[in-house]
């Protein structure tokens, strides 16, 4: 085992790892006896060696930036990836085969319960938040500031393990304290909370963390990563939301799930002011993001870059409000240390050399056309309902002129669905044709372009595992600064848990929700359209769509804000959490998933829908179930219904 923990140096962190090793061997929470007892007094000697066991209890949230265990980033299938018919590729697939309805209870998928699959042991964390709020009146030097600020941050780690687990599991055995050691076998088999039950506690542990933890990080070069009052704000508005949100708020499906003591674990009826709740802490945490200096980001050059039009200052813009450094980007409420370590997978191979190097170069992440579809047109309405975008054709091909220049190589023959596009579209995806700046270029003039069709383009199929399977890339996760060229040198960003966009948008769902459409829901959707280079939400239906009172009211409006959500967030391990609160996940899921005929050497031929996936999903994979083994060890666990 080795954690990393960005904000300490290499000793600490050797002591820390020596300390975690020692602590918490254990992979299951109902391991009431700590493992060697005596190292426990050594770890709080000092507020030096409590610091160590703080970073102990961080280091399993920082782990979540490895997106391809994160059900967030592959359960809306907004990126596919080649799966090896012979076995397993480079990565851990399991997160990418939850979409194929494989995991059963005897093998779930990333168990996040008993710490299996690649997944974090969550129970052990919390067990750890434990240990450090029984102690942290030990160290004999620890200063009364800088224990409230320990405090505000354990309970926030407290909160977001419980979370964790709740948002996959439903209700969840609550973990207040450990038990001690001389706990019966029977004692130790903790049943199940009620949902509200499980959301109130976090909540409450929010609470009390809250007026501990510091308004903003003064060292941003060290301490970027340690839980703010902003982060604590913000967090706490996504678990209102979440509980506010129909899988968890009246589920018909879950009326009759019981435990074994006859209680039922779900609401039996739907409450409308937990949407009220959800608004007025997300206006609360906008408060504090905006007075602590958070706004939304646009793009600073870096470097000697020459030559950049407005389209393309647009689109990166857009694109660097993810892969800009946190250092750099205040529109990052809170991220997470380590970096996202694929973007050789996104990035497509434009020249000789990284076709040379495609094992290392595999861009083999792929978008299907049903996250291409989200995408509105230049007139800021779906595809589907524009009144001039030529829907019924968009399979059909043209050729770039001088006005698509800057999205699309000059005389390039591509889909018409790639013209006349959002640009978010265009910071967000890569495709034969479409032009990729950065990777080495400087010049505005003369970027880099895909060239996708067949196996003899730059970019085109090449192994099983340096294929991409559909004609699409995930633009919006490579860093433009990021070169697979000459040389491979990777401009590494954090990947954000959360954003002043995400916030706005959540404030305009949960208001809606709470009350229906209004001036306060409509400018917080605009927020974000302004900054994407659109007009009003309520103008673009009105001038541009087939279905211009859509925005007018709470259901038509509940469909725009979900839609911006999922393009504003797209890639960012964010939709598959949302499409589940919202019990939409099994429609997105019925249909198959196509991309282009990746093999196809001429424009004819290449630009034909084929499907590369059928999804399988049903109303049981809401919830994840609880591992077998674990419902008979303690036997006073309910398994998830439908399992």
């Amino acid at each position: 085992m080795r954690f990393v923990i960005y904000i300490r140096k290499q000793l600490p962190l050797i002591l820390l790892g020596a300390c975690c090793l020692s602590l918490f061997s254990c992979k299951k929470y109902l391991d009431i006896v700590p493992d060697n007892v005596g190292t426990l007094d050594y770890a709080f000697r000092n507020k030096n060696e409590a610091e160590n066991y703080l970073f102990a209890c961080y280091s399993t949230m920082q782990r979540q930036y490895n997106v391809v265990v994160n059900p967030g980033f592959t359960l809306a299938a907004e990126v596919l990836y080649p799966t090896d018919p012979n076995g397993f590729g480079a990565l851990n697939e399991a997160c990418f085969s939850l979409i194929k309805g494989i995991q059963t209870p005897s093998n779930p998928l990333i168990n996040y319960w008993d710490g299996e699959g690649g997944a974090e042991p969550m129970f052990q964390a919390i067990r750890r938040c434990n240990i450090m709020l029984e102690n942290i009146d030990k160290p004999i030097d620890l200063d009364a500031q800088t224990k409230s600020r320990w405090l505000g941050e354990i309970r926030f780690l407290k909160a977001y393990y419980h979370y964790f687990l709740l948002r996959m599991y439903g209700p969840i055995p609550l973990i207040k304290q450990n038990l001690p050691i001389n706990t019966s076998a029977e004692e130790a088999k903790i049943k199940r909370a009620t949902l509200d039950e499980s959301f109130d506690y976090i909540i409450s542990l929010l609470d009390e963390a809250i007026p501990d933890l510091p308004p903003t990080i003064q060292n941003r070069a060290q301490e970027l990563g340690r839980i703010t009052r902003v982060i604590a704000l913000s967090f706490k508005a996504e678990v209102l939301a979440t509980a506010a949100s129909p899988l968890f708020n009246g589920n018909p499906d879950y009326m009759n799930f019981k435990d074994k003591d006859g209680r039922n674990l779900f609401p039996a009826a739907y409450d409308a002011t937990k949407w009220q709740k959800a608004a007025d802490a997300c206006n609360a945490a906008i408060g504090e993001a905006e007075d602590v200096g958070i706004k939304l980001h646009t793009f600073i050059p870096v470097g000697n870059l020459t030559n950049l039009n407005d389209e393309l200052k647009e689109v990166l813009t857009l694109q660097t409000a993810v892969t800009e450094k946190w250092e750099n980007n205040f529109e990052v409420i809170w991220a997470l240390n380590y970096g996202f370590n694929y973007q050789n997978y996104v990035v497509p191979r434009m020249t000789d050399k990284s076709v040379s190097s495609s094992n290392s170069n595999p861009a083999s992440f792929s978008v299907p056309f049903a996250t291409t579809d989200l995408f509105y047109t230049r007139n800021g309405v779906p595809i589907n309902e524009d009144k001039d975008f030529d829907y019924a054709n968009r399979y059909a091909t043209q050729a770039a002129d001088d006005q698509d220049k800057n999205y699309i190589k000059l005389g390039y023959e591509t889909a018409k669905m790639n013209f006349d596009r959002e640009p978010r579209f265009y910071a967000n995806l890569g495709f034969d044709g479409g032009i990729w700046f950065g990777n080495g270029t400087t010049d505005g003039n003369s970027p880099k372009y895909v060239q996708g069709r067949g196996p003899t383009a730059l970019a085109g199929p090449k192994s099983v595992g340096s294929t991409n399977i559909t004609g699409y890339w995930p633009k919006k996760l490579a860093n433009y600064l990021t070169v697979y060229d000459e040389t491979f040198q990777t401009e590494s960003y954090r990947m954000p848990v959360i954003r002043l966009a995400s916030l706005y948008l959540l404030y305009a769902e949960a208001l809606n929700e709470a009350s229906g459409p209004s001036a306060t829901v409509y400018e917080y959707i605009d927020k974000v359209r302004t900054r994407a280079g659109l007009q009003g939400v309520v103008s673009s239906w009105q001038d541009h769509s087939k279905n211009p009172s859509r925005p007018l009211t709470k259901e038509g409006l509940r469909q725009i804000i979900h839609q911006e959500r999922r393009i504003e967030l797209c890639f960012e391990a964010q939709s598959g959490w949302d499409l589940r609160r919202w019990k939409e996940l099994q429609d997105v899921l019925s249909r198959p998933l196509q991309g282009w005929n990746v093999y196809g050497e001429s424009p004819a031929n290449y630009y034909q829908p084929r499907t590369v996936l059928i999804p399988v999903f049903g109303q049981k994979n809401y919830l994840w179930p609880i591992k077998t083994d674990a419902t008979i060890v303690n036997n006073n666990l309910t398994q998830n219904p439908y399992w």
